[in-house]
């Protein structure tokens, strides 16, 4: 299979890094200093795996054409102007591993529905600062048909990635799968950013635990009234528990899986948000945050927490770089 990974961060360097060391077929977009560098160096990746390989690296998508699998790994704030660089391309599965749920809807704006995937990314890394990728975390891709069911094209895509050492799953409720890693993310992300802590820390803290739960429980209110049923994806990502227990429950159950990272050595694992913070760089705020308060006056649903976040949130990157 033939695949096209836009965007050469952490989780793009991960996938075509695995691809390329498993002899599959795929070519990196990337730009600037970072595609320089990984064109002279090729991509290096530690942690959960340790190796050096040559990647094709792309500076002009408008050159590529057909390709089994195109995966969007862009912030969501440089969509439009990522996709507006491959619309010549002829993808049989596009799909996205940004944060929130409207990907989808740009990605079939510009390859039409039948080929958008759903995907959501349970696997994590940081780009450190000699340019190589450290793998900290190996939990799955996950992706299938929307709104739900797998097909033979999904299968086929989930062994060739299990094969090179990345966990996929092709699952045939994505949308569930969708909105759940969405309600748990704005449950962990707004307080890693704010609290500026290593992720096992800030599960582990029983304030920041229970501000977590009580974010979580707004986040699937809004899911609820959007008819989307939340599912638990294990590990950390455990949304359908936590907005269905007591507050306090939820808190001790965030509590006991920061715990558990600890004792699993997964001790300098940091939000790729509070990644992007420490490095001066944009946070992911209106199609996640926002989009979640806007939908939420829409459907009249009170969140009083997360709009809380998102106006810290969206004044940070309004001020950033003034201090």
């Amino acid at each position: 299979m033939k695949t096209v990974v836009l965007g050469a961060g952490a989780l793009g360097s991960i996938l075509a890094a695995h691809l390329a060391h498993a002899g599959e077929d795929v070519a990196l977009i990337a730009r600037g200093p970072r595609a320089k560098l990984l064109a002279a160096r090729g991509v290096t990746v530690k942690g959960l795996a340790d190796f050096t390989v040559n990647v094709p690296i792309i500076e002009r998508p408008q050159e590529l054409g057909v390709c089994d699998v195109f995966i969007l790994t862009a912030k969501t704030y440089d969509t439009q102007p990522a996709l507006d660089g491959v619309r010549n391309l002829k993808p049989d599965i596009a799909m996205s591993v940004q944060n929130g749920v409207v990907k989808n809807e740009h990605l079939a704006a510009v390859f039409g529905w039948d080929h958008t995937a759903g995907c959501i990314a349970n696997f994590s890394g940081e780009v450190t600062g000699d340019g190589s990728v450290l793998f900290t975390r190996n939990s799955g891709l996950y992706f299938g048909e929307l709104p739900r069911g797998t097909s033979p094209r999904m299968e086929a895509f989930a062994k060739v990635l299990n094969d090179t050492g990345v966990q996929a799953v092709a699952s045939d409720h994505i949308q569930s799968v969708e909105w759940s890693k969405y309600v748990a993310w704005l449950g962990l992300t707004a307080v890693a950013v704010l609290s500026r802590l290593y992720t096992h820390i800030v599960y582990q803290d029983e304030d920041l635990a229970s501000l977590q739960a009580a974010l979580i429980r707004e986040a699937a209110a809004l899911a609820a009234k959007t008819g989307v049923g939340l599912v638990d994806l294990g590990g950390t990502l455990m949304p359908e528990t936590l907005a269905r227990v007591s507050p306090l429950e939820a808190k001790q159950l965030i509590q006991e899986s920061g715990a558990a990272m600890q004792s699993q050595g997964i001790v300098t694992h940091r939000m790729s948000a509070l990644q992007d913070l420490l490095r001066g760089r944009r946070l992911e705020v209106e199609e996640t945050y926002g989009y979640a308060v806007a939908r939420g006056a829409e459907l009249g649903v009170p969140m009083p927490g997360l709009e809380t976040c998102y106006r810290l949130l969206a004044g940070i990157n309004r001020n950033a770089g003034s201090a």
